[in-house]
């Protein structure tokens, strides 16, 4: 492990200044899964490690005054997965048990894995279908952007190394509305998605469809919402053709590269299976049916 001056601050401000004022490289620390092993491993290097888990407002987990979710930046998985409060919220329930297994969950958390900004991180399609926004600090003041435009490129983010993240927050969910999140990994041991996908839905008193939203990751420099393929559900009846029809057009925006995980026209095909697998999951989600995922 490379040598670091190692600071706990206990407030956002004193984080902040942190970031800001070291002329040298500094790195935040929450969980400390990835960020730890990319420092022994040489892959990062850091003059200065911020760890920022003794910063009493980012460990909030709590329903919004509006019947949302707010995550605070350091919650973790296995805190999403144990709360009461994240059983609607079914998308990011389904990513976060597979992020890692129970010893990582215990300490990676859902703001780690966004900031990672890693197209195939298992969080940031789960949190674009449940149309979740992020409020981050800066030297300047606290800013907030959609967790669509938060990620810029592999690896990069709107802060730009220069920001703290806060929170994210989840708007209340319909009352007949379901999510849901798959994606297909080459094998166990390789933790990381080939394709995944994340799905919303919300249903009218007529049984239509009032809102969808449909995410990609794994299959370009970012995940992204596919706005327009998730439109043509609007207004209209639920069916298997229509799902079908959906779900090809998602494919379509689909712009993998071949790598060891997959070639392209294998992800392209995944992108198509699993948006058909959360859509419908979202839809029996929203009848009321209860519907277990399993990480492939």
């Amino acid at each position: 492990m490379q040598a670091f001056t190692y600071h706990a601050p206990r407030t956002i401000s004193e984080a902040v200044e942190l970031l800001s004022s070291a002329s040298e490289k500094s790195v935040l620390l929450a969980g400390g899964t990835d960020i730890l092993v990319q420092l022994r491993e040489n892959l990062r290097h850091a003059d200065h490690v911020i760890d920022v888990k003794q910063i009493e407002e980012l460990s909030r987990l709590e329903i919004t005054s509006e019947g949302g979710l707010h995550l605070g930046a350091t919650v973790t998985c296995s805190q999403v997965l144990e709360s009461p409060l994240t059983e609607k919220f079914s998308a990011l329930r389904d990513a976060a048990q597979i992020i890692g297994g129970w010893q990582i969950q215990s300490r990676a958390t859902i703001g780690g894995n966004l900031c990672n900004s890693s197209p195939a991180a298992d969080s940031v399609p789960a949190l674009m279908a449940l149309g979740a926004s992020v409020q981050y600090a800066t030297p300047t003041g606290k800013q907030t952007c959609c967790v669509s435009e938060f990620c810029t490129g592999p690896g990069k983010n709107v802060m730009n190394g220069q920001g703290l993240l806060v929170s994210l927050t989840l708007p209340p969910l319909g009352t007949t509305s379901g999510s849901a999140y798959e994606r297909f990994i080459p094998r166990y041991e390789m933790d990381i998605a080939v394709a995944c996908a994340g799905s919303y839905v919300e249903l009218a008193e007529d049984g239509t469809v009032a809102t969808a939203r449909i995410a990609l990751g794994a299959v370009g420099p970012k995940a992204f919402l596919a706005t327009n393929a998730a439109s043509a559900l609007t207004g209209q009846s639920p069916s298997d053709d229509l799902i079908e029809d959906v779900a090809r057009q998602t494919a379509t925006l689909a712009t993998p590269i071949n790598d060891m995980r997959g070639t392209i026209e294998f992800r392209q095909q995944l992108a198509y299976v699993l948006v058909k697998r959360t859509l419908h999951t979202a839809l029996s989600r929203a009848a009321g049916q209860v519907v277990v995922t399993h990480p492939r």
